[in-house]
């Protein structure tokens, strides 16, 4: 069974490496809108498709047609290891006591994508962070938003907002305004790498002020990132 990271949904973004895992399998297996963004790979191959937060019955499927004997590719967006289904699918085997043998191919992720769009924020250490509550402790995250941003870290925010989960990405704002120069550039990049993609450039003190949702990545500054040309730098230290 391949996990294949598809990127961020543009056929440009996709590896040739996961290209030919969809093209060796004859199941593709993955949340409605990720398989839909392979219909030039998949006319020949069956498709198993459902809705959000049906994570665990997909991987099932997946697996149980594996264990079966057929080849099946796994999909996720962006970067199947990146909040993607490789480590579900581990963990099931393991559980279910399956005999399969699973490659996962890496592939661009969200952070990635979005990063690559404002410029070069991530040339420094950085940290990624998933503001969703839904399978982890909302104190867990605060933990780990402080940490980060007192150790200066750049952080590019998964999940930073829903219709329902407005006061995170609130909260997250107050903590690295704790550590942090309100001027600190921010950058919000939504649906990456698709035709309706956009960018936002904009700072700690204002960013909450953005049309923020689900499908957006935040990337915040640490002390040294800035502004050059329009693009979001954080210097490396190369040049001097």
């Amino acid at each position: 069974m391949f996990v294949v990271g598809i990127g961020p949904g543009n056929p440009l973004d996709r590896t040739s490496r996961a290209e030919q895992a969809i093209a060796a399998s004859t199941l593709v297996v993955g949340y409605d809108p990720y398989v839909a963004s392979l219909a030039d790979l998949c006319i020949d191959k069956e498709m198993v498709t459902s809705g959000m937060r049906q994570e665990t019955e997909r991987c099932r499927v997946a697996l149980q047609r594996a264990q079966q004997g057929e080849v099946v590719a796994l999909v996720s967006s962006g970067d199947a290891g990146v909040y993607g289904m490789a480590g579900l699918a581990m963990e099931m085997a393991e559980a279910e006591n399956l005999n399969i043998s699973i490659e996962v191919i890496a592939g661009v992720s969200a952070a990635n994508a979005a990063a690559a769009q404002l410029g070069a924020p991530l040339m420094l250490d950085s940290a990624t962070i998933s503001l969703s509550d839904l399978l982890i402790p909302w104190e867990t995250i605060v933990t780990r938003l402080q940490a980060v941003a007192a150790a200066d870290l750049v952080v590019s925010l998964y999940n930073p907002r829903s219709k329902k989960r407005i006061h995170q990405l609130e909260d997250a704002a107050k903590i690295f305004l704790q550590h942090r120069p309100r001027n600190t550039p921010v950058g919000i990049v939504t649906a990456a790498s698709d035709p309706q993609q956009q960018i936002i450039y904009s700072d700690l003190d204002h960013f909450l002020d953005e049309e923020i949702g689900m499908r957006s990545l935040v990337i915040i500054g640490n002390r040294t990132t800035r502004i050059i040309t329009g693009r979001m730098v954080t210097p490396r230290g190369y040049y001097k």
